[in-house]
């Protein structure tokens, strides 16, 4: 018998993402997975139209609200263990997966027990050649992060072989069961970004290693435009940021970093012309600090 994987689906309203994504894990041609979707707090209509597309053998959870990406996660996850999952993977409900993803993914961490935690790569859903993670990188000069790969298109640059990154995106996090109760869940003052790269970082401090594979695909409904600039984003990554440097004890130069990339972009925004569009952040920006400040973490309303 294979390693049993448990697969956590969020449906927050999205329940189109999320019927397409459980068609194409029914296509799947690992032998032992079990798909658990949280529904956090959708309309009854949401949920609904998941429980009639849905199989018997999916799981479908109720939270009740909204408990972010971090809690919705944190739901599902304490199933998966609590039901003797094996493995356990964050995937998120507007991707469509390969049907060997997860056979190259387990095979490639059986192989390997250093491996705690690994990712597939990842490409744009309406570009299914064009990168949009293989795997990040940590910038600790001032605590920022980019997606490795990022729209560049896929010529074999990165090769085969399993290569260690400094975090997986949720988007796709797979760690084995004793990761997951060695390191613990996500942290839930995030609510939602910086979550993912927090955890892969406590996970590395715990001795794993963390990999992207490049043979194992899936596509990601994302489109290709930036979404930092809307308010909601922009405020979740700002405070996020500063909540990631203080959890993972970031040094002196990472908040000297991020101190002066904060007053540079206030500081463009406020007096170059090229940048007015963005001037309606500057209070965003101002707001995710001083909530930062005073602690108000978790979900916000913001906009």
């Amino acid at each position: 018998m294979r390693p049993k994987v448990g697969i956590i689906l969020l449906n927050y309203n999205n329940e189109h993402f999320t019927i397409d994504c459980l068609k194409s894990l029914e296509q799947v041609t690992y032998p032992n997975i079990e798909t658990i979707v949280v529904d956090n707090g959708s309309k009854a209509e949401s949920l609904n139209a998941v429980r009639a597309a849905a199989s018997d053998k999916v799981i479908i959870l109720e939270s009740q609200k909204n408990l972010g990406f971090t809690g919705g996660n944190n739901f599902g996850l304490k199933y998966a263990l609590e039901h003797a999952s094996d493995y356990i993977i964050l995937l998120n409900n507007d991707t469509i997966v390969a049907p060997d993803m997860f056979d190259i993914l387990i095979d490639t961490m059986e192989a390997d027990p250093s491996i705690g935690v690994a990712g597939p790569k990842i490409y744009y859903y309406d570009s299914p050649k064009l990168i949009w993670s293989v795997g990040g990188n940590i910038n600790w000069n001032n605590c920022n992060t980019s997606m490795l790969g990022l729209n560049e298109e896929d010529k074999g640059q990165y090769g085969e072989e399993p290569h260690q990154t400094d975090f997986v995106t949720g988007c796709a996090l797979l760690a084995r069961r004793e990761v997951w109760e060695k390191v613990g869940g996500l942290d839930e003052n995030f609510f939602i970004y910086y979550e993912e790269t927090e955890w892969c970082v406590r996970a590395t401090r715990a001795g794993y290693k963390i990999v992207y594979v490049p043979k194992a695909q899936m596509w990601h409904k994302i489109g290709l435009d930036a979404r930092a600039t809307t308010p909601r984003v922009y405020y979740y990554m700002t405070r996020n940021r500063l909540l990631f440097a203080r959890k993972t004890h970031a040094g002196l130069r990472s908040w000297l970093g991020i101190t002066s990339e904060f007053s540079r972009t206030l500081l463009s925004w406020s007096l170059r012309p090229k940048w007015k569009d963005r001037r309606p952040l500057r209070a965003i920006m101002l707001r995710a600090i001083k909530d930062f400040s005073t602690g108000k973490y978790g979900q916000q309303v913001v906009g």
